[in-house]
Formats: C-alpha cells, structure tokens, sequence
C-alpha cells in the first residue's frame, strides 16, 4: 500500500508542475503587451523606452520565458504568486479572499449531488423498470444537458423577481450573516449541482445495474437475505467503484461551472477572478489561479486513487 501511495502522489506532483508550465507558457506566448494593458496609449507614448523597459525589469518580464518560470516557480513555493499588472495587488491575497468563495459554494454543490444522487441512483436500480425509474432516469438525462447559466437565469427570474424568496446575486460570509448566506447560497449551488447529480444518478444506476445480475448476488437472494443486507452488504460495496470515479471528475466540473455562476450570480469567487484576469490579460493573476485550481483538481484525484487501493483490494495490490 505505501508503495502504491508513493506512486501516486509522485504521479499528483508531476502533474501539477506540468500544469504550471503549460498555463505559464501559453499565457506569455500568446500575443500581446501586458504593458499595453497596464497604461493607456497615451500613457504609453508619454513614457521614455528607458522608464517602459524599467517597468518591465519591475515586473520581471525582460527575462528569458524560462528564467521567468523558473522564478515563479521558486515564489509560488513560498507562497508569492507574484504581483497584479493592472490591480497592483499581490494575487495571493486576491486569491485568499476569492477561494473560500468558490470552495463554500462548490462543496456545497458537490455534497448535495452526491447525497441525493447516489441514492437515487441505488433505487433506480432496485426498482428497474418501475415508474420510479422510469421518472428520475428522464429527469437525470434532462438534467446532463441543462446549460448552467440558462439555469441561473431562470432561478432568478421565478424565485427572485417574480416570488421574492430569494437574493438575486451576492455573497455575504456564513460567518457574518448565515441566515442570508444560505439563502444567496441556494441558487448558484443548486446550479452547480445539477449535472454531477444527473450524472451521478445515470452512473450509479448503471454500476448497481451490472453488479446486481452478478451470480454472488442471485446466491444471495437465493439464500433469502434482506434487501437491505443484499444492497448494502455487496451491491454498494461492490459497485461504488466506478462512482467514486465520477465524483473526482465532477469537482472539475464543479470548478469550471463555477465561472460561469459566479458571473451569473455575481459571486466574488475563482470564477469571476478568472473571468477578469484572462480579459485584461493579467498574467500572474491568470496563472495563480488555473495553478490552484490544477492542485485542488490534482488533490482530489489522488483522494479517489487512494480510495481505489481501499475499496478494491486488487489495486493496491497490482
């Protein structure tokens, strides 16, 4: 097992420094000043090339592009992301202050999926070919093919505008005010939700469709076991497999919906910081946060490997 964990995070590691290099190269080949996006044309023109090239030394951009990374690199492992171009501000603090955002509004979205997905999911199986089933698996494959932001905007349209039982847009902390920020809350997590609940039910039913015509489970029927024992006892525990697989894909999904909910509700997250550094072309903020963004996804990944080597002994073994 130890052995087995070593490879995998060493796996995790790579990606990531793979991550950082890619969005750190692509970001500074692709066209364009970000000096130009620091002044105005006429500010430009008003400035000596002496005082722009010194601008440029201020913000380390006349260095070779992998003297750059490898600079970066160094700072972003003591905690500096570096500087904002256009804001000024470090992008570390910008990114303390946008992360909880983002992460209180996509845990909350990632648990209710999977809470109410993976049961349905269960029972869907359980009652193959009833109206039980026939009703959630329609619902779930509508549900994979909502857009996200039509969604939101349907949400405030009925529950802001037209009942006024919900906060159009905003963010207030559930540490100031937690009754308002479960309700600013409700909307965009519900948005976020959707499509790892959908997909989390079509895949569950799935993987407990294929376990429960295995030869154990008929022995086990057969034997005149409780449905509850069968289900809970060898179906889930044998099926899981394939949905732990799943959710690790959906905090990606979770993490890219997130941009666009975040414009749609007006939430001071990832999402939106994204949004506004890739307009404006801010390079060290763009970088900062598809970086943090590539290790949560990274991290999570590792989580369902190491829950692999748990629930499937022959993994860990292999």
């Amino acid at each position: 097992m130890i052995s087995y964990l070593m490879r995998r995070v060493a796996q995790a590691v790579a990606v990531v420094i793979l991550a950082s290099f890619l969005v750190f190269g692509i970001m500074h080949w692709l066209p364009g000043d970000p000096i130009l996006m620091y002044m105005t044309s006429d500010q430009y023109h008003q400035h000596t090339q002496a005082e722009i090239n010194q601008m440029r030394h201020e913000y380390g951009l006349d260095k070779p592009v992998l003297v750059q990374y490898v600079d970066w690199l160094g700072n972003v492992l003591h905690g500096d992301f570096g500087k904002s171009i256009i804001k000024g501000t470090s992008v570390a603090a910008d990114l303390k202050q946008a992360l909880p955002v983002s992460l209180y509004v996509g845990l909350a979205a990632f648990i209710f999926a999977h809470l109410i997905g993976i049961p349905l999911g269960i029972l869907c199986a359980i009652r193959r070919g009833k109206w039980i089933d026939s009703l959630f698996t329609a619902l779930a494959n509508l549900g994979m093919t909502v857009p996200v932001f039509w969604l939101g905007y349907l949400l405030i349209f009925l529950f802001a505008l037209k009942l006024h039982w919900l906060p159009s847009f905003g963010y207030v902390s559930p540490f100031k005010d937690l009754g308002m920020s479960v309700k600013e809350l409700i909307m965009p997590a519900f948005c976020l939700a959707l499509v790892p609940l959908a997909g989390s039910t079509r895949q569950t039913r799935s993987a407990m469709l294929d376990i429960i015509h295995q030869d154990y489970i008929r022995t086990a029927w057969a034997k005149g076991l409780r449905e509850r024992t069968v289900v809970a006892r060898h179906v889930i525990r044998n099926g899981i497999l394939p949905v732990v697989t799943l959710s690790g894909m959906a905090v990606p999904m979770v993490i890219g919906g997130s941009v666009l909910v975040e414009n749609v509700f007006s939430l001071p997250g990832v999402g939106a910081l994204a949004t506004n550094a890739l307009f404006t072309k801010d390079y060290a903020e763009v970088q900062g946060v598809v970086l943090v963004i590539a290790i949560i996804v990274v991290f999570m990944n590792l989580i369902v490997d190491i829950s692999y080597g748990y629930l499937d002994p022959r993994v860990r073994l292999s």
